[in-house]
């Protein structure tokens, strides 16, 4: 690494300070936490492809709609814990307008970001039948649900489903399925990170499976309307992101604010579940928390322990955003493309010094352009590559952290700013000199 533009010893130093006895195997705090002391204790400024945060101004009609509802004075009242009627309501009308799926404004409930809602529904539905205690992860996915479940002493199963695309899909999920101790199967669409898609045909074998074996489906749609291939941002036309929602009854949803409002500083998501779950009894459930119903469960025994609400700023804030693209008035897929530019730019610097797309396919189509890639190097593990890429400053997580047993790294394109690409050319060419050798 004599060719290192950063300098090596005050890497190892913060490394040190940080006691990560591993710093390929970090985690996505950790990485962060690094990055910081390098760049405190210095003036270079890393690529930071670690932590998938918004790089986009949050949406204006968001941020007016909250700045009115502080000066009404909402901020010295306690929000209904199940949310605003305006935010059920428009919730309501968002899914239905743009996933063409009908959710009773009941069933849409604010949660302080999807994380929360994760955590509140993972309680829920490790607790609905005594035999189901084990939650199956189809991976690559979010890596601190897994933390969730270590917080939440839940066990888990996972596979990666880079091999068990479409028709495959099936037999693997069934071998874990017909054990009779999963209690939900939980997965992000678009994928966080390989930004692969579940096709209809897919999804159409996940919900059939559920009502099979009785299982709740919790689909994670962080990047909503984000594989840029096909256009969904008109309401109620269409055509529709594709969703299990159309294949049973037991599901629930996670629409987050983070990405497509780039609203994530305000922490507010809405998790919608279908009208028959929430509406369902659940014996197990009742004897565990004391309550009646999966809905009212989550709402009156979790939701209010774990946070007694959500901002109610926060959720004028959201209620206003979604009636601004319920009502045609803002367009929040394109305010998000850019992130498609930034992915298209930076895959071709990376492939063009020497490294390799990790999950370039979805199916029989190249992989769209998005919020995230994933990308390897010859001859490397994810874990060397997280290492050795921190030296030439560049962040990022190995995919070994995301339940992927690829190697290689998730590059998440949202804080790569347009001038940075010169820096990032740079120090890609660097490395390959180094490591090509």
């Amino acid at each position: 690494m004599n060719n290192s533009p950063l300098d090596k010893k005050l890497v190892e130093e913060k490394i040190a300070q940080l006691r990560i006895p591993d710093i390929g195997k970090a985690s996505i705090r950790e990485i962060v936490a690094l990055v910081n002391l390098v760049e405190e204790a210095s003036n270079f400024k890393y690529v930071r492809m670690e932590m998938g945060v918004p790089g986009l101004p949050p949406a204006k009609v968001g941020v007016e709609a909250e700045k009115d509802a502080l000066d009404r004075g909402v901020a010295a009242i306690y929000p209904m814990v199940d949310g605003i009627k305006p935010l059920k309501e428009e919730s309501s009308k968002f899914i239905k307008n743009f996933m063409d799926i009908d959710v009773a404004p009941a069933g849409c409930i604010p949660t302080t970001g999807s994380m929360q809602g994760t955590y509140a529904a993972f309680m829920a539905a490790g607790n609905c039948d005594k035999k189901k205690d084990t939650v199956l992860f189809i991976d690559p996915g979010f890596p601190v649900q897994k933390q969730q479940m270590m917080v939440l002493g839940q066990k888990f199963e996972t596979f990666d489903v880079f091999n068990y695309r479409g028709e495959k899909l099936k037999e693997k999920m069934e071998s874990f399925l017909e054990k009779g101790n999963i209690n939900s199967i939980v997965y992000s669409n678009p994928n966080n990170p390989a930004w692969i898609c579940f096709n209809d045909e897919e999804l159409k074998i996940i919900g059939e499976l559920a009502n099979k074996y009785d299982v709740i489906v919790m689909e994670d749609l962080a990047y909503f309307g984000m594989d840029f291939r096909t256009d969904f941002s008109k309401p109620g036309e269409s055509p529709y992101p594709p969703t299990v929602a159309n294949y049973t009854d037991n599901y629930v949803l996670f629409i987050s604010s983070s990405k497509i409002f780039s609203y994530a500083g305000q922490r507010v998501g809405i998790m919608a579940i279908s009208d028959k779950l929430f509406n369902r009894d659940y014996s197990d459930l009742q004897e565990r928390f004391k309550g009646t119903t999966f809905g009212a469960t989550i709402t009156l025994r979790l939701l209010y322990s774990l946070s007694s609400g959500t901002s109610h700023s926060a959720q004028w804030a959201l209620a206003a955003m979604f009636k601004a693209a319920n009502d045609g008035e803002f367009n929040f897929v394109e305010g998000v493309k850019a992130y498609g530019e930034r992915a298209k730019k930076m895959k071709r610097l990376f492939l063009e010094n020497g490294f390799e797309v990790v999950y370039e396919n979805d199916l029989a189509v190249p992989i769209a352009d998005g919020f995230y890639f994933t990308i390897g190097y010859p001859g490397m593990s994810g874990n060397e590559l997280v290492a050795n890429l921190l030296f030439y400053g560049v962040s990022a997580i190995a995919l070994d952290n995301t339940g992927s047993e690829e190697e290689g790294i998730r590059a998440c394109v949202s804080f790569v700013l347009p001038h940075q690409f010169g820096d990032l050319e740079k120090r890609l060419k660097l490395f390959n000199e180094n490591f090509s050798k």
